[in-house]
């Protein structure tokens, strides 16, 4: 069993001590974290940037998805210094995107508190949080892992309704990204009525930004073409039907 790494980081303001040690045998990986407060490094921004590459180190191992501190996160991204806020994304996003079954078994325990928290990003008045957000939304959403998370997602009118604002986002990179979420509560063929009559009370609006949504100029894609025409008839099949009729 040999030592691979061992950083130590000591914050005299702040008094945070972290230690990240990965030690490798067979099959023997350890992490151990000193402090339960982590992830304040990013409160300073003096050691902020220093410290979010020992914590990446650290988080290539999924223990920190069940500390308490996890949730700090959604605090962090958010910071007005932008490096320290890009820097807390970049750890955050480690860790939703490279420990697929732990991220999957966390999502199952913690969806309602996981999902209200990221509502607060994705309706984020920072532009850049919100483009961030919901790529890495459907970066994670879409893992097979998650499959039965993405089927729970696309059942709720309230993330409906997000995705359709955001279609109307002044950027068109983060009109594409929803359009990428919206079309599966689209094509979801099992829908519940309250997605049903969301869309058909919408419907022309909907219409008209789907018919002016494209990749961007001089862009072309012709499966986003087709998917977008496939999307356009099921809306219009679901505002015709009369069962949704008050």
């Amino acid at each position: 069993m040999s030592l691979l790494k061992c950083y130590v980081l000591t914050s005299h303001c702040s008094k945070l001590a972290i230690q990240c040690c990965v030690i490798s045998g067979i099959d023997r990986i350890m992490l151990r974290v000193t402090d339960s407060s982590v992830l304040s490094s990013y409160d300073s921004k003096e050691i902020a940037l220093n410290c979010g590459n020992m914590l990446r180190d650290c988080v290539k191992f999924p223990d920190f998805l069940e500390s308490a501190s996890f949730e700090l996160f959604f605090k962090f991204v958010e910071l007005p210094t932008f490096d320290v806020a890009s820097d807390a994304f970049s750890t955050f996003k480690d860790l939703l995107t490279k420990h697929d079954t732990m991220v999957s078994e966390y999502l199952t325990a913690h969806y309602d508190g996981f999902f209200n928290l990221y509502e607060n990003l994705l309706t984020s008045a920072n532009n850049v949080t919100r483009r961030q957000s919901l790529k890495l939304l459907s970066d994670f959403l879409l893992e097979p892992p998650n499959s039965h998370i993405m089927k729970r997602y696309i059942l709720e009118v309230r993330y409906l309704k997000v995705m359709m604002t955001l279609l109307k986002d002044s950027s068109k990179t983060i009109q594409m990204s929803a359009f990428h979420i919206f079309k599966v509560f689209v094509a979801n063929p099992n829908k519940p009525r309250e997605v049903k009559v969301i869309l058909a009370k919408n419907h022309e609006k909907l219409l008209e930004l789907l018919h002016n949504l494209s990749p961007g100029k001089g862009a072309e894609d012709e499966q986003f073409e087709e998917e977008k025409e496939l999307i356009i008839k099921e809306i219009e099949r679901v505002s015709r039907l009369p069962v949704l009729e008050s």
